[in-house]
């Protein structure tokens, strides 16, 4: 049996890069100690309830998205909200959650984006930047027996039901 450290997702809207490319797919890996502590020590970030910490410790763990081999700072910052949401859950459930966790997150994300894999593939300069809808299958989920989201409190939060966030969250000050 081999551990899984590797996990592809993808994003509900997706990162738009300078020249107007719609990055949605991508690679993220399971984190290390040292990519929960090495961002504390970056001089951007102020301590542990810093929300800047979210953005260094998803930059070291994504690996790859859509035809961008190195994710850095600089694209985490420029998600959508909800990507950005997405990816805290995604972080926290490969990490802290169980293989059923993750495969009802897999499951939310797949009923949010049929809408988008039935629609015509016919690409206009418009369609480069479209977001695709949030994912509106979470709320029903909860109605069908989805169990509580992860309760851990890692350094990027968790929670299964990622289409209900209003606002990133931020990092619990008793984490560390």
């Amino acid at each position: 049996m081999t551990l899984q450290t590797r996990f592809s997702f993808t994003l509900p809207r997706g990162y738009v890069d300078d020249h107007g490319t719609l990055h949605r797919e991508g690679v993220m890996r399971l984190a290390t100690a040292r990519d929960e502590l090495e961002p504390l020590r970056d001089p951007s970030v102020d301590g542990p309830d810093d929300p800047r910490l979210t953005v260094v410790v998803l930059a070291r763990v994504i690996e790859s998205l859509g035809s961008l081999e190195l994710v850095t700072t600089h694209e985490v910052e420029n998600l959508f909200a909800a990507d950005l949401a997405f990816l805290q859950d995604f972080y926290g459930v490969i990490n802290f959650g169980s293989q059923e966790e993750y495969e009802e997150l897999l499951a939310l994300q797949r009923d949010a984006l049929a809408p988008i894999r039935q629609a015509p593939a016919t690409p206009t300069a418009a369609s480069t930047v479209e977001a695709a809808p949030a994912a509106p299958a979470a709320a029903a989920a909860d109605e069908q027996g989805v169990p509580a989201p992860v309760q851990h409190q890692p350094a990027v939060s968790a929670s299964v039901t990622y289409a209900r966030r209003t606002a990133v969250e931020e990092i619990p000050q008793d984490v560390r």
